[in-house]
């Protein structure tokens, strides 16, 4: 970033790099009307966090741990959209102002009560905004806080349908991706689909995230030839699944529906299998479905099919060299975000675009404060953010949904992933 002190903070065993935000004297919290007026009357009063001239926005995630990789992805995309703008000449907001927009991150090692201390230590250095953070039990755990304390907790890298199925009750949170129930729907309509006996084991972690996978694909299969056999839970602190997936294989299901977000554990679940001679055709999550990170580690090639779903363009793919929006992509996360994390994971994609999307927020924020900032948040519609497939937009304007909206459901072919056509 240009123009401001860098300094390094230590979470745990890992350096992490924070951007100190300036803080605003004589400043008040927006109100809640959502009319984006500050509170008194005639020009509205800034929120914590902004100036005239730059913005700093906050975000825990897990940059240690079993979820590091994905952890870091969602920082360093997001840290590269906002660099490379902020290197073209700042943003342009609403009120006419061009402003920078700092990053600070700290990491929570997918722990709850790290990310709310996390929280309240950027709520207190002065972050106008806590964004993009990754984990459903993290951000579940935050939630209340940033919404008791009117702090935007949004574009939140999960799928958990708690963060946007009820933003009366929680006005100040706001998820980033398609749900994991409509997930855990898209893979149970592929098996009803088919129109044949099919049976099932489920693997799912015990939360919402789990949860919500299993609810969607309960939903799909109702009434069809498809029957779960056998199912199993896991906590996220777990070192491994091996009893869970050799109790699973003992159903002898020709189908697994792993729900599972660790990825060393979701490595672990296909290796076990195989250990054990259980080749069914499995379903992995957006977040744990990675070649490189999880099915090249995990043999996966030996199963007869793998499932998953996506959203954005691979940039590390191939098939993708040539598109000018991955082009673009590369080039500054090369720049900006490698030095974050050079392991790719969808995350990485997701966050990129997200920074898209705030970059549309602020064109449309009026005033200098939260409550604007939120109205304009949930005033996009239409939106294509780079790198999203075709078909695939931004609305924001529901205040039951999350603000990516659509996703396409794929099949792993040994090189990548394609659509899925059929079971």
């Amino acid at each position: 970033m240009r123009n401001f002190h860098k300094t390094t903070r230590v979470t745990g065993a890992v350096a992490v790099l924070g951007i100190s935000a300036l803080l605003v004297t004589g400043c008040t919290r927006a109100d809640t009307s959502g009319t984006g007026t500050g509170a008194s009357a005639g020009a509205a009063e800034a929120s914590p966090g902004i100036t005239d001239d730059s913005l700093s926005l906050g975000i825990s995630s897990p940059l240690s741990g079993p979820t590091a990789g994905p952890g870091s992805c969602s920082v360093a995309g997001l840290y590269t959209y906002l660099e490379a703008k902020n290197a073209a000449g700042g943003f342009e907001f609403g009120d006419g102002k061009t402003r920078t927009v700092k990053l600070t991150y700290l990491d929570d090692v997918y722990d709850p009560a790290k990310a709310v201390s996390n929280f309240r230590q950027l709520e207190g250095d002065g972050i106008f905004a806590y964004v993009g953070a990754l984990g459903t039990p993290t951000n579940a755990a935050v939630m209340p806080v940033a919404n008791e304390e009117k702090v935007p907790q949004v574009l939140l890298v999960t799928g958990a349908t708690t963060f946007s199925k009820d933003q009366k009750t929680n006005p100040w949170t706001f998820g980033l991706l398609p749900t994991y129930f409509d997930e855990g729907a898209a893979f149970g309509k592929l098996l009803a689909d088919a129109g044949k006996a099919v049976t099932v084991a489920t693997l799912a972690q015990n939360d919402d995230y789990g949860k919500d996978y299993l609810a969607g694909f309960q939903s799909a299969i109702e009434g069809s030839d498809v029957k779960v056999v056998g199912s199993a839970t896991y906590e996220p602190s777990d070192t491994t699944l091996d009893s869970q997936v050799t109790e699973l294989a003992a159903t002898k299901a020709d189908t697994l529906l792993s729900a599972v977000s660790v990825t060393p554990l979701q490595v672990g679940v296909l290796t076990r299998a195989q250990d054990i001679g259980w080749l069914p055709r499995i379903f992995l999550p957006s977040n744990t479905s990675t070649p490189a990170t999880v099915i090249e580690p995990g043999q996966g090639t030996a199963y007869p099919a793998l499932y998953s779903t996506s959203l954005t363009k691979v940039p590390v793919s191939p098939a993708f060299a040539d598109d000018e929006e991955v082009k673009a992509y590369n080039a500054a996360f090369e720049k900006y975000g490698s030095k974050i994390t050079t392991t790719y994971t969808p995350h990485c994609a997701w966050s990129y675009a997200e920074g898209a999307i705030l970059e549309q927020a602020f064109k449309g924020m009026t005033d200098p404060t939260r409550d604007s900032f939120m109205t304009a948040l949930h005033s996009i519609t239409g939106f294509h953010a780079p790198l999203l497939l075709d078909g695939i937009t931004v609305d924001t304007t529901a205040t039951d949904k999350p603000a990516i909206q659509g996703i396409q459901l794929v099949q792993y072919n040994g090189k990548g992933y394609a659509p899925a056509s059929k079971y």
